[in-house]
């Protein structure tokens, strides 16, 4: 496993465990101990990142302007699943540039809506069945924002043929391929070196269409954004859909979108390695950043291409956004007080001690070979 992998290992098997240390909390009603310990915070444990998925999700929805909204999908030919070993973040990163030049470029083109639109892209790169499937998810604005400052709305119901958008997708990509293997980005696999195996590969590539999806959303944009949130700050599969684990094998819920009605709910098994290393097809390059904004949305001008809009469509500015407590956030989510204890139900729950930080046992069998002389050779 790679050094990012190992790491994502051990954070989840040391999650809310004595391993990251806690604290021991005391009834003041009961006397009853109770022991809270750490979560590891890993954007790819299925049990942390929901409190910072609702500030994401409440931050965005304030964003949204009275307008349709459009969810898009941008989908990587199957073929290009062998690039990604090696070179996810060259793949992932051609991707969201490709899809989101796209999208202006249609976006900016008088014939559609001419001018600036609003675009926030998802990456996913899993199925159900957790193997490789790599797209982004986007939320696009229904209108524009033109060059003189004037809103131009899109047509009902429709915002770009979705063929048109295919075509152009797959040359910015593979232009865009082509330009990441000249600058020398794809070397590390040995038939992206041979120019005649490239170019039977490019015109594997272009020899069918690419899966562009467009859908105006019935639920409207919030809808969208709520079926985005369950992905943006997690990883391939959540505890929701966990069966059964067992020494050998585990069991989760898969959905199979060929069939219909009950026929989709299925369960899959898979033995415990084979299920680690599907989890861990997904674990993300070091840093790499899989929300990304563009156009009305862009970080860089958000605030006065956003208020601009709103000026046009005679809409006040949202409220101010007052982040919500992690107390709070449990509250609402469970339903009880996090500082009441769960035994009496009338006592309050007082820090009595820290818990410092153990060994972990499991990193340490996933470190990395030392290298070097060992140990009884070295200089002191």
């Amino acid at each position: 496993m790679s050094a990012s992998e190992r790491q994502v290992c051990g954070a989840i098997a040391a999650c809310r465990t004595s391993v990251l240390g806690g604290q021991m909390l005391a009834c003041d009603a009961c006397g009853i101990c109770h022991f809270v310990y750490h979560s590891c915070r890993n954007r790819h444990c299925p049990k942390c990142q929901t409190l910072a998925k609702e500030r994401w999700l409440a931050a965005r929805h304030a964003e949204l302007l009275p307008v349709p909204y459009f969810h898009l999908v941008f989908t990587l030919p199957h073929e290009l699943n062998a690039l990604v070993p090696n070179h996810a973040r060259v793949v992932y990163d051609l991707l969201f540039a490709s899809a989101s030049k796209t999208l202006q470029v249609f976006g900016q083109n008088p014939r559609w809506l001419g001018g600036q639109i609003g675009i926030t892209l998802v990456l996913h790169t899993w199925t159900q069945a957790l193997t490789r499937h790599v797209h982004v998810h986007g939320v696009v604005s229904g209108g524009a924002l033109s060059p003189d400052g004037r809103w131009r709305s899109c047509k009902r119901r429709f915002l770009f043929p979705v063929r048109a958008l295919s075509k152009v997708f797959r040359g910015k990509y593979l232009d865009a391929l082509q330009q990441a293997r000249t600058a020398g980005s794809l070397q590390a696999c040995a038939w992206t070196g041979d120019e005649q195996a490239w170019q039977d590969f490019l015109k594997r590539l272009r020899r069918h269409d690419w899966v562009v999806y467009a859908k105006r959303p019935f639920g409207g944009p919030r809808q969208v954004l709520d079926y985005l949130g369950r992905y943006t700050h997690r990883v391939a599969i959540g505890n929701h859909r966990l069966l059964r684990v067992t020494a050998d094998e585990v069991t989760f819920r898969v959905r199979d979108r060929s069939q219909k009605g009950k026929a989709k709910r299925k369960t899959m098994s898979l033995p415990g390695p084979d299920f680690l290393h599907r989890f861990l097809l997904h674990v993300l390059p070091q840093g790499f950043k899989r929300i990304r904004h563009y156009g009305l949305t862009a970080s860089r001008c958000k605030q006065r291409m956003l208020a601009a809009c709103r000026e046009q469509l005679q809409i006040p500015p949202p409220p101010a956004i007052i982040p919500e407590t992690p107390e709070a956030f449990l509250q609402r989510v469970t339903g009880r007080d996090p500082q009441r204890c769960p035994v009496c139900g009338e006592g309050i729950l007082h820090l009595v001690a820290t818990l410092p930080r153990a060994p972990h046992p499991f990193r340490q069998a996933l470190a990395p070979p030392a290298t070097g002389p060992p140990p009884s050779a070295r200089t002191p």
